[in-house]
């Protein structure tokens, strides 16, 4: 059904590749590329091992404009599929407009030199997809991505309105590292230590990160503390329902990674900015990042659950008043290894952004434009979440969340 490119090697793009490879009829093509060609060609050779589907590589600065449009083409892509890193979003955006085909990402742009992302940059692109007819799909992961489609589904199906909504995400999986992240360590503690932000009454409401705590009972996974945080699916959620009263995101942490992500953090060791260390500059983050395990070579040691899903509350389309409505997904690691290869936490982004890309292949998402998640139909979406691995439940509540 189409050609497709995808930029990055890291765990969420073996997990997508991988079950784009199960899915030929509509993945007809598939071309996968990084800076480190190396890694490409490791991804390609288990998904031939694993599917029988021969996937091409190449290698590619994905900052470097001239270089990708020169790929695309080379590659005849239809669709970018970018699971490289947030900062290289906005070049990738520009590529495909130059090359003429559409674009898919799992994350909002941030820029390398502060730890800030947001919407607005991505968005200010609309009116050149739209002139381009082109169509760009913005956080087709998981948290964002499907966390925006439950809130779709639900208004669509279940609520005329949602007055507020709660996303939880809990991994309860078990690596056996006294320090790890479940996927790329520089981008990870920048957003676990950026300052906490929820949406109030028409404002942002700021707390200082990792302060704001409450434990939570999660189906399959069980009681886990969940730390108030931001999350960048609270701004266009926010936007794009504007009725939204309240939008929290919640994650949840282990006391040892509270622990070392503070004093990693209080020793400087998570600054982005620029030090001289013997002579030479270096960002104190990327050289963590390089002590740090590769979250893609953690799917072997992890074990246990993760569950992520939505809280939802507002007027039922039936008329009987206020209802509460919890829609979520549980996902085992050890049965994400055994299909791709990967921990849940990169499967449960990398099979989204096949499902995103497989919505606009197959024509369901190609309005020319720029659109979150939300914005889009959830139907066909919501059942490839069924058939491909991460099926979901949904649960009317008593009554909104206490906490």
């Amino acid at each position: 059904m189409g050609k497709t490119l995808v930029i990055g090697a890291g765990g969420v793009s073996s997990a997508a590749v991988h079950k784009m490879a199960m899915n030929s009829d509509i993945f007809t093509e598939i071309t996968l590329a990084s800076r480190r060609k190396f890694k490409c060609d490791d991804i390609a050779t288990e998904v031939k091992s694993r599917t029988g589907v021969d996937i091409r590589t190449a290698e590619v600065d994905a900052m470097d404009v001239p270089a990708v449009v020169a790929l695309i083409r080379e590659s005849g892509a239809e669709l970018l599929v970018n699971l490289a890193l947030p900062y290289q979003d906005l070049k990738l955006m520009d590529a495909c407009l130059e090359a003429g085909i559409n674009y898919l990402d799992t994350a909002n742009y941030e820029p390398e030199d502060e730890a800030k992302f947001e919407y607005h940059w991505q968005w200010a692109y609309q009116d050149k997809f739209k002139a381009a007819g082109l169509t760009a799909i913005l956080g087709s992961g998981f948290d964002p991505g499907v966390t925006s489609v439950f809130a779709t589904w639900l208004k669509k199906h279940k609520l005329d309105t949602i007055r507020q909504i709660d996303i939880l995400d809990a991994n309860g999986g078990d690596n056996g590292q006294a320090f790890a992240t479940n996927f790329n360590p520089e981008i990870n503690l920048r957003e676990v230590l950026a300052e906490a932000r929820h949406w109030e009454n028409g404002a942002w409401q700021p707390t200082p990160a990792m302060t704001h705590k409450v434990e939570y009972d999660f189906p399959g996974v069980g009681p886990k503390n969940m730390y108030l945080m931001y999350h960048e699916e609270l701004e266009s959620l926010s936007t794009h329902f504007p009725e939204i009263e309240r939008a929290r995101f919640w994650m949840t942490f282990g006391d040892a990674y509270i622990m070392h992500a503070t004093v990693l953090q209080n020793i400087g060791m998570t600054g982005i900015e620029p030090v001289m260390h013997d002579g030479h500059e270096i960002i104190p983050i990327k050289f963590l990042t390089t002590l740090l395990p590769d979250p893609s070579d953690l799917g072997a040691l992890t074990k246990g659950k993760a569950c992520i899903g939505d809280i939802a509350t507002g007027q039922a389309k039936d008329g009987s008043g206020e209802k509460t409505y919890y829609i979520y997904n549980i996902c085992d690691h050890e049965e994400c290894y055994a299909e791709v290869g990967s921990q849940a936490v990169s499967y449960t982004t990398g099979v989204p952004a096949m499902i995103g890309a497989a919505q606009v292949l197959k024509g369901n998402w190609r309005e020319p434009g720029v659109w979150n998640m939300e914005q889009l139909d959830p139907d066909n979406f919501m059942d490839m979440l069924n058939d491909h691995g991460l099926p979901w439940q949904v649960h009317e509540l008593d009554g909104p969340v206490e906490f």
